[in-house]
């Protein structure tokens, strides 16, 4: 899954999630649902430059609640 935020860095994100701000998720190209709830990978920075980041995240009703 991506952030609506294109994240540089894990750190970026999670600084703003730390900072209250309402860090929102989606999944691209629609070929698989998008999880609203629960545990989920988040990737950066997004395509098509390489993936450079990976972090777990706790997300409810597809906000970033906590990363792990």
């Amino acid at each position: 899954m991506y952030t609506y935020h294109n994240y540089q860095t894990k750190k970026e994100l999670i600084a703003d999630v730390k900072a209250g701000k309402l860090v929102d998720t989606f999944q691209p190209g629609g070929m698989f649902p998008a999880k609203r709830d629960g545990s989920v990978c988040i990737e950066g920075p997004h395509y098509p430059k390489p993936h450079k980041w990976y972090a777990s995240a706790e997300i409810k009703d597809g906000i970033i609640v906590k990363v792990k």
